[in-house]
């Protein structure tokens, strides 16, 4: 059994990667943002680990077929950690890379808008997973600002429908069941085929087809890095994998990378 290398070692070989790419795309998952309180799905503290009936309300058909699951996915949403959540030093540090113009493109797996309001360019996000500040109709496609329609919760509305059509109203996430965005797939393919450089962070890579853009980006000649607290599917692919927390490790990545430390 080999060792996993010296994480300082492994530090400094990415940070070289990182200065000597002019393409990077990055691809986050919840352990970016399990720093900042928001927990993951399935991990040991993971919200359907917990409580596995909530994935029901994150099932398209439950929801749609369901009053009851509506009403629970509702009052869910009221008590949603990433109303409060503040970005953590892992979003600052992407701001910091697209600051220094490498970073070409940001695929989040994560509803939260986190990296919006650490100040990620909303141009260069690609939400392949939705977004939870939003609802959107069902049935006439109307959008909204999700605050909106939790004041309705809160004045005693418990499954409030869309204004313009009285369709059923959900955040505008994708749900199991339901089709990913095809121009927000078509954007994260394309990133992964332009890059010199992948780095996934703090995802499972086990979702798809989201994971996929990983070994795409491989077959197209772009060095991988992952970084992640536990193992991946994909470790195997990677030129490099950190273990460790996100918020510590890739400040360090791109500090280092950008001169601001010894190196």
């Amino acid at each position: 059994m080999t060792s996993m290398p010296d994480l300082d070692s492994e530090i400094h070989a990415v940070a070289k990667l990182v200065r000597a790419a002019s393409r990077i795309a990055v691809l986050t998952g919840a352990g970016i943002s399990t720093e900042s309180g928001i927990p993951d799905f399935r991990g040991p503290q993971g919200v359907w680990t917990k409580n596995p009936a909530a994935e029901k309300l994150s099932t398209l058909q439950h929801y749609m077929n369901d009053p009851d699951v509506r009403r629970r996915a509702w009052q869910q949403r009221l008590q949603h950690e990433a109303w409060e959540a503040e970005p953590n030093p892992g979003h600052a540090a992407l701001v910091a890379l697209e600051r220094s113009g490498k970073l070409k493109a940001l695929l989040t797996q994560n509803i939260d808008g986190l990296h919006q309001k650490a100040g990620s360019n909303p141009a260069l996000v690609v939400e392949i997973h939705g977004t939870i500040h939003e609802v959107v109709c069902m049935s006439c496609g109307d959008r909204a600002p999700m605050s909106k329609a939790l004041d309705r919760v809160r004045s005693g509305e418990e499954d409030p429908s869309c204004r313009a059509c009285n369709g059923i109203l959900k955040s505008a996430t994708i749900s199991f069941g339901q089709n990913l965005v095809a121009e927000d797939l078509r954007r994260a393919e394309q990133a992964a085929l332009d890059c010199e450089l992948m780095v996934a962070i703090g995802s499972s890579l086990g979702v798809y087809p989201i994971a996929a853009v990983v070994p795409l980006a491989k077959q197209a000649g772009a060095h991988i890095v992952i970084l992640n607290g536990t193992p991946t599917e994909m470790d195997g692919l990677a030129d490099h994998v950190l273990r460790g927390k996100i918020g510590e490790i890739l400040p360090r990545i791109v500090a280092e990378a950008e001169g601001t430390v010894g190196v």
